[in-house]
């Protein structure tokens, strides 16, 4: 009988459909029943000797909530006997004036621990969410996880993960400790995933997922030349390509409604085949060869929307472009995306949200530090200080939306349009982690300022740490001594003033954590979540933002 090797994950859901993802030991049909008499079944795919399946599930009734089990080739392999978690269920929306739609967010989550280790970096915010929902099943729970990027870290393995590649080849030599292939890729999500609390947790709460740069390497795309040297290395080209389809099957796929799966070209010539590696690799290959330049065949942003809740979830590593004359947070095709679903008016959203894996507003002497690294790496002072400026580019991680400063502008006109007029939105937040902290910022136009309240809300780490002096550094970066000396970067660098100004009005808070927005109507409420060493997730911050 075919085993389950990872999975069930809860992907999409609307009021009636669901997705639900798993990984199988062998090829077979792929079953969803639920205790409701919804249903849904699909063929395994295989992708390098592993095999998958995304199961839609019809049938479902808008407002309730109904326990699952996968079944392979007949054989029941979820819930686990004995299992010492809730049902895992499928809960469905039913949405109307009165309902609230519960948004939780972060990033950045290094894999936990078995719990009978010390964890170097302290307790695990989704690890501790799932324990909270455990223990009250009937609590409230978000109604979609977005994680915004690094759900694993391909170059920062732990030392379990080591071992297990010391087995299978020599760590002396590049790219050492870090994967390599395909097959390391899934250990990672194995990893991750099989964790007892994270397995429960993905298996009966919908989530949202986009890319982050350690999902494949630090810096990914960071600049022209960083690029360039990459692939002069003999093991960048499979390390790539297997990141990048890797991430279509962990996560991307599941993060679009059956529909568009219906009528995606590469997801049916994979499904197809007997094995569908091939196909896989020639459309991320195509991807690869056209990275940087803002032409390439993959499209990695989405959108979603819960009721009148619009997430678009922006892709700010693959879309980039890197000549440095042109250089863009996102290419055109992208940039026209993201305006055309902002500006969407035949179906009105009370809330916008914009899910970047880079914070757009940071504190000014760091958005003043990258605006003025981007004007000295393309030559503004000459070569010199072009070639000082790369080297620190990649030193300090310079690379968020001020390094791309028409982009930044771009962002702000496009957040200021969808928020002005007749039928915008009440609040229009971008969604953002990296920065393994979290804060709230909010911008102030001049003139023809939007309606909506506009929010940055930043909220990272998941599971991982920051040392004690780059703290320091942001909480400088937000002061008014912080201010002057960003704005002497900003003289040298000859940049025209922002069109509009910002100003922190949260935080900055530190350790493992999860923000949640409540939106009922149009008004929304926002919740700052820590974990504790206690296991539970504690208030640290609960405020109404419109």
């Amino acid at each position: 009988m075919a085993r389950l090797r990872l999975g069930p994950l809860l992907r999409y859901v609307d009021e009636g459909t669901a997705t639900v993802w798993v990984e199988a030991s062998r090829p077979c049909l792929a079953e969803v029943r639920c205790a409701d008499g919804a249903l849904g079944s699909a063929h395994t795919f295989q992708i390098d000797g592993h095999h998958y399946a995304l199961v839609p599930v019809t049938g479902l009734t808008p407002g309730t909530a109904t326990p699952y089990e996968v079944v392979l080739d007949g054989g029941t392999v979820w819930p686990e006997p004995d299992s010492g978690f809730p049902p895992s269920t499928i809960r469905t929306p039913a949405y109307g004036d009165d309902r609230a739609t519960r948004v939780a967010f972060g990033s950045c989550r290094w894999a936990a621990p078995p719990a009978d280790e010390h964890d170097p970096v302290g307790p695990d915010a989704l690890d501790t969410l799932a324990s909270d929902l455990a223990a009250d099943p009937d609590a409230e729970r978000p109604d979609v996880l977005v994680l915004l990027g690094d759900q694993i870290y391909a170059d920062e393995t732990s030392p379990a993960t080591q071992e297990w590649l010391a087995r299978r080849r020599d760590l002396t030599e590049a790219p050492g400790t870090q994967v390599a292939d395909y097959q390391e890729y899934t250990r990672l999500y194995y990893e991750s995933w099989l964790d007892p609390e994270i397995r429960w947790l993905l298996s009966t709460v919908p989530s949202s997922m986009v890319f982050d740069d350690h999902d494949v390497i630090d810096d990914w795309n960071t600049s022209a030349a960083w690029l360039a040297e990459m692939r002069d290395t003999p093991w960048w080209r499979e390390r790539i390509l297997s990141g990048l389809m890797s991430y279509w099957v962990h996560q991307h796929i599941g993060n679009l409604p059956p529909s568009e799966l219906a009528a995606d070209p590469v997801y049916q010539a994979v499904c197809a085949t007997p094995d569908g590696t091939d196909a896989l690799r020639e459309f991320v290959s195509r991807a690869d060869a056209d990275a940087g330049s803002g032409s390439g065949p993959a499209r990695w942003s989405y959108r979603r929307d819960f009721g009148r809740v619009r997430l678009l979830m922006v892709d700010t590593r693959a879309a980039r472009v890197l000549d440095e004359q042109h250089r863009s947070m996102l290419d055109s095709r992208t940039t026209d995306w993201l305006r055309a679903q902002a500006l969407d008016r035949a179906e009105p959203c009370d809330h916008l949200l914009i899910g970047t894996s880079l914070p757009w507003l940071l504190p000014h002497l760091i958005h003043d530090a990258e605006n003025w690294n981007a004007a000295m790496s393309r030559g503004e002072r000459g070569a010199r200080w072009a070639r000082f400026g790369e080297q620190l580019r990649r030193r300090a991680d310079l690379e968020h939306w001020a390094a791309f400063p028409a982009s930044f502008d771009g962002l702000g006109e496009v957040i200021a349009e969808a928020g002005s007029g007749p039928g915008a939105p009440a609040t229009v937040s971008v969604l953002s982690g990296d920065v393994h902290h979290a804060y709230i910022a909010e911008p102030r136009w001049p003139e023809a300022a939007p309606t909506a309240r506009v929010l940055q809300l930043t909220c990272s780490p998941v599971h991982n740490s920051i040392p004690t002096g780059i703290q320091l550094g942001f909480r400088f970066g937000w002061s008014r001594a912080g201010r002057a000396l960003g704005r002497a970067f900003a003289r040298h660098a000859r940049a025209a003033a922002p069109r509009f100004r910002w100003r922190k009005t949260g935080g900055p808070w530190f350790g493992n954590q999860l923000m949640t927005l409540t939106l009922r109507g149009r008004s929304a409420h926002l919740t700052l979540n820590q974990a504790t060493p206690t296991g539970h997730l504690t208030h640290t911050t609960s405020r109404n933002l419109s």
